[in-house]
């Protein structure tokens, strides 16, 4: 009977064994970071970026949606009323402060579901490592794509404006084709143009 069990075990080791030398020959998924860099799809769920309409506003009403929707509680928005003379954005109010707290926020993509101008959205992007946690509060000035970097015709001036092209980022990532999809962001098409080193 222990002649038997022995003999079992040493079965138990040489099946472990040969899934291991099975494997130590198989071609390796692992990618050498950073010199190759992982090509993710264009829905992939990474950095935020708050979007702009082609002439410099912002598409963000300050509404709070996106907070109110945000299951990490991770989003802060204050929203101001927009000044006749200077107006940052369509309608009555705009973002004065927009911050959210990237180690808090779990990316699951409910901030760009809930917002009514597709102001907020998730890119491509994924670096975003640093050495300290303030780092990791992105507020306006990191967020807000530049004036030249504005997408779409902004509604009437008017309260409740819709934008002509809402859904149009939900529609655009909705590809494995990163050629087109990767166009529906900001940060989306600048890591298109860093393709030298992406692995698909």
């Amino acid at each position: 009977m222990a002649m038997h069990k022995r003999l079992y075990n040493v079965g138990a080791i040489l099946k472990g064994l040969s899934i291991t030398l099975r494997f130590m020959f198989a071609r390796k998924p692992t990618v050498q970071y950073p010199s190759v860099r992982k090509q993710h799809a264009p829905r992939f769920h990474g950095l935020h970026e708050l979007r702009r309409y082609d002439d410099g506003k912002e598409r963000c009403i300050g509404c709070e949606l996106c907070s109110s929707a945000c299951p990490a509680n991770a989003i802060t928005v204050i929203g101001a009323e927009n000044a006749p003379g200077d107006r940052k954005s369509p309608g009555e109010r705009y973002a004065a402060r927009y911050e959210i707290d990237e180690l808090r926020c779990i990316f699951c993509g409910m901030c760009e579901e809930a917002c009514p101008t597709d102001a907020i959205v998730l890119t491509p992007r994924f670096e975003m490592s640093d050495f300290r946690r303030g780092s990791f509060i992105y507020a306006k000035d990191r967020l807000l794509v530049p004036a030249d970097g504005g997408v779409g015709t902004p509604p009437d001036e008017r309260p409740g404006g819709i934008p002509a092209d809402l859904g149009g980022v939900a529609g655009k990532k909705s590809t494995l084709d990163v050629g087109s999809g990767y166009d529906a962001t900001y940060n989306g098409s600048l890591l298109k143009t860093q393709r030298k080193g992406l692995t698909g």
